[in-house]
């Protein structure tokens, strides 16, 4: 079975291909197809975007699709950045941008706990009906400083406490072991492997997170 894997961002393509290497798929990425326009996300969840995403591409694609949205929820900050993750500031930020705006909110409510997640919640449609939905976090907080130099997104500022360092301060493998992406792929695997899948299906996803 083939497996399009719609995103241009090369970490989320090596995290899904690492997640899915025990499904029987065939990966391609966008750029195996022709392009299409990616529609605004306008769900106001990660859910409604992924259902969102989910169904856009699979009624211009003709194919099963599953489509995935995540993103930084900081209790401190109401749920920032949240939908917004790859658009918090403004769509050109850089990611130390980003971080320093971060600490700079989260100094003015000091006495708020610095309690985070990551969220990851992917859809998979027929046309313009859900087949299956999935939705996984990851508990932490939000570092004092940035901090490591793998991962991506923002993994140098979520600490993750059962490792006693930032996401970005471990291992692929750790973790994928325990993030949000990991947790949702590994059930979307898990559905594909149980239900039998052999339409193609086609991966949207956006976020860098």
């Amino acid at each position: 079975m083939r497996l399009l894997v719609a995103t241009t961002n090369r970490d989320k393509i090596r995290e899904i291909r690492s997640v899915l290497a025990s499904a029987p798929v065939d990966l391609l990425t966008l750029s195996d197809v022709p392009r299409v326009v990616e529609p605004e996300e306008t769900g106001a969840t990660f859910a409604e975007n992924a259902r969102l995403k989910a169904c856009y591409y699979a009624q211009h694609s003709g194919m099963l699709t599953v489509a995935e949205d995540s993103g930084l929820v900081i209790d401190a900050l109401d749920g920032e950045p949240g939908v917004r993750s790859a658009r918090f500031l403004r769509p050109d930020a850089s990611y130390p941008e980003r971080f320093a705006g971060i600490f700079e909110r989260l100094t003015k409510c000091p006495e708020r706990p610095r309690t985070a997640r990551f969220v990851c919640a992917l859809a998979v449609a027929d046309g313009d009906r859900i087949e299956f939905e999935a939705e996984a976090t990851i508990e932490g907080e939000i570092a004092a400083t940035a901090s490591g130099r793998q991962g991506f997104g923002y993994d140098p500022i979520f600490y993750y406490p059962p490792y006693g360092a930032t996401l970005a301060d471990v291992s692929e493998e750790d973790k994928l072991a325990v993030a949000h992406r990991g947790k949702a792929f590994r059930i979307l695997a898990e559905w594909i492997l149980k239900t039998g899948v052999h339409k193609q299906i086609t991966v949207e996803s956006r976020e860098d997170t």
